[in-house]
């Protein structure tokens, strides 16, 4: 055996190999190995704090706070904010696993770019469906159906959110009756529905506020009395 070994064979007897034993090797302790963990931050609630902050922008806007009523400042949010952040965001749960999460906030971000684009001149969307600089009723029926497409992905979410909180459950759920108002308001250029949108809008953006803040408020950051319960809907997501 080699050197190192507890046992050698250190001669012949008879025939026989004689084996002797290091009894002081045999009871030195035995070194533990300690297994490096990575750990990871919780992405979850700086995409919900995105989803809140573009769909409360785009409901102001749309129920005309302050007497603004040219909705292009909402471009700045849906993209910088909404686009980017939640785009990143469904990336990172990706990689952690987080499947549902990924497909949310990658479909979302998605939806803020493409809703963004509609105010860029330089896609040219509006000018499209425009005939001297002015928007046809085709240009409004296309956006009811570009919205009309986006209510049935969030409608698909919010049946897959069933067993998740009641923040959650609620933010989807305003959200698919937000965008049906405001689909059915493209068609039929009926004012009360925008108003019905903008302020299930607004509904829906505090809900998504209260499921980001029930996860960033902890008690490593603020006080007990602070805090927000999640609100679980089942005890086991199973």
């Amino acid at each position: 055996m080699s050197s190192g070994s507890n046992t050698d064979k250190t001669g012949m007897a008879d025939g026989y190999y004689i084996e002797t034993v290091d009894v002081e090797a045999a009871r030195r302790p035995t070194e533990t190995v300690h297994r490096y963990e990575r750990t990871y931050g919780n992405p979850t609630p700086v995409g919900m704090l995105a989803y809140a902050t573009v769909i409360l922008c785009s409901s102001l806007l749309t129920l005309h706070a302050g007497n603004v009523y040219t909705p292009n400042l909402v471009l700045l949010f849906a993209t910088f904010y909404g686009g980017i952040t939640q785009t990143l965001v469904g990336l990172i749960e990706m990689f952690l696993g987080n499947t549902y999460n990924a497909s949310v906030f990658l479909t979302f971000g998605s939806f803020n770019f493409s809703y963004g684009a509609l105010y860029l001149p330089s896609i040219g969307i509006v000018a499209a469906y425009s005939v001297d600089g002015t928007p046809t009723e085709e240009f409004y029926h296309a956006v009811g159906l570009f919205l009309s497409v986006w209510t049935f992905v969030t409608f698909i979410f919010t049946i897959g959110a069933l067993r998740t909180t009641l923040p959650i459950v609620g933010t989807l759920g305003c959200t698919v009756l937000s965008l049906s108002c405001l689909a059915a308001n493209a068609f039929t250029g009926i004012e009360s529905l925008a108003t019905a949108g903008g302020v299930l809008g607004i509904c829906c953006a505090f809900g998504a506020y209260y499921g980001g803040v029930s996860m960033l408020w902890t008690k490593q950051t603020t006080f007990s009395f602070i805090r927000l319960p999640p609100l679980l809907l089942s005890p086991s997501h199973a």
